[in-house]
């Protein structure tokens, strides 16, 4: 057996690439209503959105620009720490309306940090863009704008989520099965 053979028998699959696109879809139109004349800013949290965005931003059919942006609490590991900011946008961000996209929403303490330094940085307005949603009570009160699809309270992966630093470039999102 290999070991991605290994790893999928011991996981559920959670959505398929069907399933994703459609989320997508439905979240690209939301974002069409909503910024379509508004010229935004996307800017891509590294390293797990870049799949994301990827799949996302050619859906949008308006005029926008696009950055990144990379703090991190993980890292490659599976609890999170202190927040570690590796890069900021270049972009200027004064007088913008800023899209954060995220691959996943978990506590909301680095979606907390990322729209606090937007909002330093002058931006008109800060919203967010998740594709998961992890169901769980403990997050902080920051919840994003748009979600896409909630997953269980489980180790995820796959689609942008990494399991210890590899298997992001997985075609679903898996969990890991509970003991």
């Amino acid at each position: 057996m290999t070991e991605y053979e290994e790893l999928l028998s011991k996981s559920d699959m959670l959505f398929d690439m069907n399933q994703i696109n459609a989320a997508l879809d439905k979240l690209a139109e939301q974002l069409r209503q909503d910024y379509a004349d508004k010229l935004p800013l996307m800017l891509c949290v590294m390293n797990g959105s870049v799949i994301t965005a990827g799949h996302l931003l050619p859906r949008l059919n308006f005029k926008l620009e696009q950055d990144y942006i990379h703090a991190t609490r993980y890292g490659d590991k599976t609890v999170g720490g202190e927040i570690s900011w590796q890069a900021k946008p270049v972009t200027a961000l004064q007088g913008r309306h800023v899209l954060l996209i995220e691959d996943i929403f978990d506590e909301g303490v680095t979606l907390a940090a990322l729209r606090e330094y937007c909002v330093s940085e002058g931006a008109a307005s800060v919203k967010c863009v998740c594709l998961f949603d992890k169901d769980h009570t403990n997050k902080i009160g920051i919840i994003p704008e748009y979600i896409g699809l909630t997953v269980p309270n489980r180790y995820v992966f796959g689609f942008g989520m990494d399991m210890g630093g590899f298997w992001r470039n997985l075609p679903a999102v898996y969990a890991l099965k509970e003991s």
